[in-house]
C-alpha cells in the first residue's frame, strides 16, 4: 500500500514560506532562504534534495502552491516550473473554482479538485497505484493532511534562520506522535526524517 509523505524546509521559528507571498515573492518575504540547502554540494543536502524530488506516483497540492492567483481563474497560469515541472505523476491541485486539467511535459498533469482534501487524496491514491503520494505544500494543505490522519512520514529540512512570521504546518493534532527515523546536517540545514502515528485514544 503507498505512504503519504511531505517534505518541507522550516525557518527555526516554525514556518515554511514567509509573509505576503506574491509572484515576486513566491515563497513570502524571506522565504527564498528556505531554499539555499538545494544548491548545496554537501552529502546530507544532496541526499535530502534526492529523497525530495524523488518519483511519486502522484502528489496533492494546495492553489497557493500552484500559484498566485486568489479568487476565480483569470489567466492562462500554468504554475511556476515552466513547461517541464519535476513532478512526473497526476498532481491533484485543491480549489474553490473548475478549471480543466493541465497536461504538461514529463507526465506532469495538473488536476483541479474543487471537492476538498479528502477527495483529491482519495484521486491521488487511484492514480497513484501502489506507488508512494507526495503532499507537496502549501501550509494550509499539509495542515489538512494531518487532521485527516493521512501523513504517514515528514521530512524536514530546518534551516538556521528566523523569518518572524508566514506560513506554519503546526496546527497538527494533539494525538499525533513523532517517531525520529534518522537526522543529517550540513552548514546550511538539519535534515530530519519522522515517521507520525495517532496515539490510541483513552477510555
Amino acid at each position: 500500500m503507498n505512504r503519504v509523505t511531505c517534505h518541507v524546509s522550516m525557518s527555526l521559528d516554525g514556518f515554511i514560506a514567509g509573509p505576503e507571498q506574491s509572484l515576486d515573492d513566491p515563497i513570502g518575504l524571506g522565504g527564498m532562504q528556505l531554499l539555499q540547502w538545494q544548491l548545496s554540494t554537501d552529502e546530507a543536502d544532496v541526499a535530502a534534495l534526492n529523497e525530495l524530488l524523488g518519483p511519486m506516483g502522484a502528489f496533492v497540492m494546495g492553489r497557493n502552491m500552484f500559484g498566485p492567483i486568489r479568487g476565480p481563474w483569470s489567466e492562462d497560469w500554468r504554475g511556476w516550473w515552466g513547461d517541464d515541472p519535476p513532478y512526473h505523476a497526476p498532481v491533484f491541485v485543491l480549489t474553490s473554482h473548475k478549471h480543466d486539467p493541465i497536461d504538461m511535459a514529463g507526465d506532469t498533469t495538473f488536476i483541479f479538485v474543487t471537492e476538498g482534501f479528502d477527495a483529491a487524496l482519495s484521486r491521488a491514491r487511484d492514480a497513484a497505484g501502489d506507488e508512494d503520494i507526495r503532499i507537496a505544500g502549501g501550509a494550509s494543505t499539509v495542515r489538512q493532511a494531518f487532521a485527516a490522519g493521512a501523513v504517514d512520514d515528514i521530512y524536514i529540512d530546518l534551516i538556521p534562520t528566523v523569518l518572524g512570521s508566514g506560513e506554519s504546518i503546526f496546527a497538527v493534532p494533539r494525538d499525533v506522535t513523532f517517531t525520529q527515523l534518522e537526522v543529517s546536517d550540513s552548514v546550511s540545514s538539519t535534515h530530519i526524517h519522522y515517521r507520525t502515528d495517532r496515539t490510541p485514544a483513552s477510555h
